[in-house]
């Protein structure tokens, strides 16, 4: 569906308006039908009451008013009756619901309403309301119909007796019954009805649904000529196009307002998105640098405690042999004393591999990273492999300086993870969001600080993970919006306030400064609003 521009018209091609024109108006028709599934919905379940209002025609009156009132519902309810009277095949021959007022009379013959439909197909693939009318009068011919006539003191009126006749007023106690009409009208207003349970009944002809078509009465006594009924007609017919067409201006006025309303907010949501994305990579440079910052620092300190150690070492040396065996640069015996002592301490670090199958009791991992650093930066001073290995098997990572430096870098941050998830799952009512909004921070050590939890706290975890898993329902407190998308609703934000009769209560926000703050629908009506349910 296009939304004209006038800089922009001269790019577009016949085939692109044309395309859109036949979208439009297949979605004008398409609410039409919509509307009277709508509006059978609210009459057969009763959910005008909800709204206040004593009957259907009462609701129609007071909230339909601007659109035609009961007038025109009752005139789409009829329609939607044609369609469902004919077979399948044939309802795709009517396209919208001002087709079917010349076929209402032939609903209580589907075998004729089928032939009319079938003859009006027949010359066009898709027939006008004219058509049908045409079609009309070959299978029931005008003519053909039983007459009487009855006099007055002051006019004649000539009437056309049906044999069969519905009762289509909401508010007669025989809605939706039909009888047979045997005796001539009393007046021109009434008619004798005689229903299946042989009462007799005098019934307004408003209430009845098909004398439109199958009484015709002239209680003026004019008798017009056939030109001048047809022109009368042709009147009429160009009236109802009129309206038709003033509807459908309408209704495209309305939907190209939504569709607007609908890309200003998906461009709002795409800015947002981007000024955020944007945010975070700002984030991200930062933390990166500071990362780098802190790694150089740890090199430096490591060095540092390297190069201590050594010069420790040296001054031992040299306090262990008198003063006079040096000169102005180490001696070999020197250099052999300093060699066998870094020869014992890496035998006894080695011999601690051990500890990586039987860790210590009291905080044993914290000692187990000191002693992989300790095992790290010796490897690295004497280019050792095997103290290198032993590292390794002590951390539980590869056996080099890089992974080792990461593994310890991860174990330090194992106290403070545990503290966090203790202290989340001791907040009575903890929820699963909740818990992972702590846990996602130490992804990375998840089997460590699993290992250190008690089987409660595990326990626990499990069951909120659990419940995430099990579907959300709406009730009271929810954010939603409207399910079907080609309502206004669909893209508007509410709350559930309360719920009575199976129902859910909505306050939809635009409501604020209404008049009408709020509406009740069930709940297969509704969906989670996206900000939530994301």
């Amino acid at each position: 569906m296009l939304t004209l521009d006038t800089e922009e018209t001269t790019a577009l091609d016949y085939s692109v308006v044309n395309a859109s024109i036949q979208e439009t108006f297949t979605a004008i028709d398409k609410f039409e039908w919509q509307a009277i599934d709508e509006l059978s919905l609210m009459r057969d379940k009763g959910y005008y009451f909800d709204g206040g209002h004593e009957s259907f025609e009462d609701y129609c009156e007071n909230e339909l008013t601007k659109h035609g009132g009961y007038r025109r519902v009752r005139d789409l309810l009829s329609a939607k009756k044609v369609v469902d009277t004919l077979p399948e095949e044939l309802r795709v021959k009517i396209t919208k619901p001002s087709q079917t007022r010349p076929l209402l009379r032939l609903v209580k013959t589907p075998d004729k309403l089928e032939q009319a439909v079938a003859i009006a197909a027949k010359e066009k693939p898709f027939p006008t309301a004219a058509d049908f009318a045409l079609a009309v009068q070959k299978v029931v011919p005008k003519n053909t119909s039983p007459t009487r006539t009855s006099s007055t003191k002051q006019e004649k009126v000539k009437t056309q007796l049906c044999n069969f006749a519905t009762v289509s007023s909401l508010s007669h106690p025989r809605y939706g019954e039909s009888g047979v009409i045997e005796a001539d009208a009393p007046n021109n207003y009434q008619q004798i009805v005689t229903f299946s349970d042989g009462e007799r009944l005098l019934v307004n002809n408003s209430d009845l649904a098909d004398l439109n078509d199958a009484i015709v009465s002239e209680s003026s006594g004019r008798t017009y000529p056939k030109e001048y009924s047809e022109a009368i007609a042709a009147i009429e017919e160009r009236h109802k196009q009129e309206l038709e067409r003033l509807s459908q201006e309408m209704r495209i006025g309305l939907q190209t307002e939504a569709t607007a309303k609908a890309e200003e907010q998906v461009q709002e949501q795409i800015q947002s998105l981007q000024q955020l994305f944007k945010q975070q990579k700002e984030e991200n440079i930062q933390l990166q640098q500071r990362l780098s910052e802190m790694e150089g620092l740890r090199k430096l300190e490591a060095e540092n405690q390297q190069l201590r150690q050594r010069i420790q070492d040296l001054e031992n040396a040299v306090e262990q042999r008198p003063s006079q065996q040096w000169g102005n640069t180490m001696t070999q015996q020197a250099t052999k004393a300093l060699n066998k002592q870094v020869k014992q301490a890496l035998e006894k670090t080695i011999d601690l591999r051990s500890l990586a199958q039987e860790p210590p009791k009291e905080n044993a991992q914290e000692c187990l990273r000191l002693m992989g650093m300790a095992l790290k930066n010796l490897a690295s001073a004497m280019n050792n492999t095997q103290a290198l290995e032993a590292a390794a098997i002590i951390l539980g990572s590869e056996p080099t300086p890089t992974a080792i430096a990461y593994r310890a870098e991860q174990l330090e941050m194992l106290p403070q993870a545990v503290s966090d998830i203790r202290a989340v799952l001791a907040k009575p009512g903890c929820s699963s969001q909740e818990f992972w909004a702590v846990a996602q921070e130490y992804e990375v050590i998840k089997s460590d600080y699993w290992a250190e939890l008690t089987t409660q706290e595990t326990e626990l975890i499990s069951t909120l993970q659990n419940a995430s898993l099990q579907p959300r329902t709406i009730g009271i407190g929810s954010i939603v919006a409207h399910a079907d998308p080609y309502r206004t609703l669909y893209l508007e934000r509410g709350e559930v306030v309360d719920e009575v009769g199976g129902k859910v209560v909505v306050a939809w926000d635009h409501w604020r400064n209404e008049l009408k703050k709020t509406q009740s629908y069930s709940s297969e009506e509704l969906r989670f609003w996206q900000g939530e349910n994301q």
